[in-house]
């Protein structure tokens, strides 16, 4: 049965899949799922994050030294990935905001930017699809702009009279929103670390919570996947521009973590199948179909 289920996750640049959903990914790969990662750009604007790759050399190349973080990254997580071939935005910094590059993914129209990924949709086949909220999960324009095409690409994939030459149609079964960074959490791991006797790196984020869009109580599923909080951490420090090793990621240790918030949690957006909620499978409703044939 395990070989049939597919999971697709739309992300906006590498890296954004070893930080959102990736325990989950690892640990349906690890049972056999095929997982797919689809990435909307190749990060070729993103800032070298991690201090001890700031080079110029690194600056100077960072289109393919982004493409083989991503390569070691899927390899570690036993993911399969394509890029959909769109250019990175950028972070616009400042008041007012800048103007987007000219041709960059938050400037394309929704509608034609989504093909590439129905055309994906329609190869790969996955019942289960992945990506970000109606607001990016924060509001950058690449993860806004991934949330418009994955809505797109979710509704047109299925369609056979939208273009027949992309594949035959393919209808997913459900479409989920990422939700790691919820209150809730934060302040659990906050407290598990503070019982611990260790300095929280969440202290500052929690008094200032108020700012920000909590949708914690907009969580549907919650996948156990404790046991790959590891692998999921060796897939982000693979992206060695972006992920500092000795910074923010990784400042609680995996036991506080997989002790006390031991799950990944996403929002089931869209559904065409029964599924009781709240659900511990991105999977439930359809492994029974699936099982039938």
């Amino acid at each position: 049965m395990a070989e049939q289920l597919r999971l697709m996750a739309v992300h906006a640049h590498p890296d954004d899949e070893s930080s959102k959903g990736a325990a989950t990914m690892a640990r349906y790969a690890a049972e056999g799922v095929r997982v797919m990662v689809a990435t909307c750009t190749g990060g070729e604007r993103g800032s070298v994050l991690n201090p001890k790759m700031e080079r110029p050399e690194v600056l100077a190349d960072m289109t393919n030294i982004r493409r083989a973080e991503m390569a070691r990254a899927r390899e570690i997580l036993g993911v399969e990935q394509s890029w959909l071939g769109f250019v990175d935005s950028g972070l616009p910094e400042g008041d007012p905001l800048p103007p987007l590059p000219e041709g960059s993914f938050g400037l394309q129209d929704p509608a034609e930017a989504a093909v590439p990924l129905i055309k994906l949709i329609r190869e790969f086949r996955p019942q289960v699809m992945t990506t970000y909220d109606e607001n990016g999960g924060y509001p950058h324009p690449d993860h806004i702009m991934c949330h418009k095409i994955s809505m797109v690409a979710f509704d047109r994939a299925g369609d056979p009279e939208y273009r027949p030459d992309l594949g035959a149609a393919w209808q997913p079964q459900k479409l989920y929103y990422n939700s790691g960074w919820i209150r809730s959490r934060m302040l659990a791991l906050h407290e598990g670390v503070i019982a611990a006797g260790l300095e929280s790196p969440y202290t500052e984020w929690l008094e200032k919570w108020n700012e920000r869009d909590d949708r914690g109580d907009k969580i549907t599923t919650r996948v156990e996947c404790g046991e790959y909080f590891g692998v999921r951490d060796d897939a982000l420090r693979a992206h060695a521009t972006q992920v500092d090793p000795d910074g923010f990621w990784f400042k609680i240790p995996l036991e506080i973590q997989q002790k006390v918030w031991p799950t990944e949690d996403f929002e089931l957006a869209r559904s065409l199948v029964d599924s009781p909620l709240p659900e511990s499978d991105l999977f439930a409703g359809i492994r029974e179909s699936v099982d039938a044939r």
